[in-house]
């Protein structure tokens, strides 16, 4: 057991030590491209990672979640060496592709390998206690790789890609490490049990649908608040060196959170903290576009504090009602909505701040995401009240 939490201890190291990304908006902008460009790009990324979503899930349920994230740590690295020697935006367009790609490999496969660990182990009532501890882990990495990021940056805006390889390369041997557990034998017509799955998560089982549903709008919402964050800064014309600084900060508050995330939980219950998470999440955009000042940032610190919050405990719900022999594919599913509903707003949200301004597009983030929110948040009180 310890060898897998090890490994995926360092995967997830490899995955979010993300040099780049407290002045990848600054990068781009050197090479000659707008929001609107990057919005597109993040787009990109998120097609691929759509496209591969599911079926990357059932294959981690069939083939292997090893060999998945083995497979998926491979393009990651691969993604991140195209970044560290080209400058087009075509060629930054295929890097996404690979990225897309390698993270759709990992995503799911690794909670889904947790838990049946932890299960194996008879330690599943731990599961979410070691969720939160790789979220965190991955916050506080990438917390610090905000500072060495911005050192780098200062020298040269390639350096960091330079170094981002070497760490996503991590994950390539860790990988190599792990132990399969519970992987299922092979099914002759996978096709039609990708469609089984699905139509089982989103249809038959109508709780696990409710929650799938606003896990991906919520996961959604975080992604997007997390591409605002620099045009923020550039808003505020905040020097360079503070990049790196408040990008650390933001995320030792997700890290933090994280860690207590069951502990939260168990407080509150599924009810409150389904409310609260959809209030500030809603509300930090809201509060973030009429507070555009520097006292403003600490209502990024609050939304950042409920993000972490919300990954952990929102994914340790879909696992509780989930078997294990379709753990990753539903997982890919939830992921699936988080990335389709990222890839259909962001050129429409780039275009909003390039076009009108900043506040305009914080805004209307925060009403694309309280409606269908508030919807499914509704419809998992309305099940729980006709099961009572």
């Amino acid at each position: 057991m310890k060898r897998n939490i090890l490994a995926l201890y360092l995967i997830k190291l490899s995955k979010w030590f993300t040099l780049v990304m407290p002045i990848i908006v600054l990068f781009y902008e050197k090479q000659g491209l707008g929001l609107q460009d990057v919005f597109i790009l993040k787009s990109v990324y998120s097609v691929a990672a759509v496209t591969l979503e599911i079926p990357s899930g059932y294959l981690a349920d069939v083939w292997g979640r090893r060999k998945c994230l083995l497979s998926g740590s491979i393009l990651f690295f691969l993604g991140y060496l195209c970044y560290s020697f080209t400058s087009t935006f075509t060629a930054f367009f295929f890097a996404e592709i690979l990225l897309g790609t390698g993270q759709t490999l990992v995503n799911g496969a690794d909670s889904a390998l947790l838990y049946d660990t932890t299960v194996r182990y008879q330690k599943e009532n731990v599961y979410l206690r070691y969720e939160g501890r790789i979220t965190m882990i991955g916050n506080f990495a990438e917390a610090l790789a905000g500072i060495f990021g911005g050192f780098l940056a200062a020298y040269s805006l390639r350096l960091p890609f330079y170094a981002q390889a070497v760490v996503a390369f991590i994950g390539i041997p860790a990988a190599f490490a792990l132990e399969e557990v519970n992987r299922s034998s092979k099914i002759q017509h996978p096709a039609n049990e990708i469609v089984r799955i699905i139509r089982y998560s989103l249809v038959t089982n109508k709780r696990l649908c409710y929650n799938i549903m606003y896990s991906g709008i919520i996961g959604a919402a975080t992604l997007t608040m997390a591409w605002f964050v620099q045009p923020v800064l550039m808003y505020l014309k905040t020097p360079v060196s503070w990049y790196g600084v408040i990008w650390t900060v933001l995320n030792l508050m997700v890290g933090l959170a994280a860690l207590w995330s069951d502990r939260v939980d168990s407080y509150f219950g599924p009810r409150k903290m389904g409310i609260l998470i959809l209030v500030f999440i809603v509300g930090g955009y809201i509060a973030l576009a009429f507070n555009l000042t520097y006292a403003g940032l600490a209502i990024l610190f609050v939304f950042y504090i409920f993000r972490g919050f919300a990954t952990p405990i929102l994914k340790g719900y879909i696992n509780q009602m989930t078997f294990s022999d379709m753990r990753a594919t539903v997982l890919s599913i939830r992921n699936f909505i988080i990335r389709l509903m990222f890839a259909a707003i962001a050129p429409f949200i780039g275009w909003l701040n390039d076009t009108y301004s900043l506040q305009t597009a914080l805004l209307v983030s925060a009403g694309i995401i309280l409606l269908p929110g508030g919807v499914f948040l509704g419809l998992q009180f309305r099940g729980k009240i006709k099961r009572g």
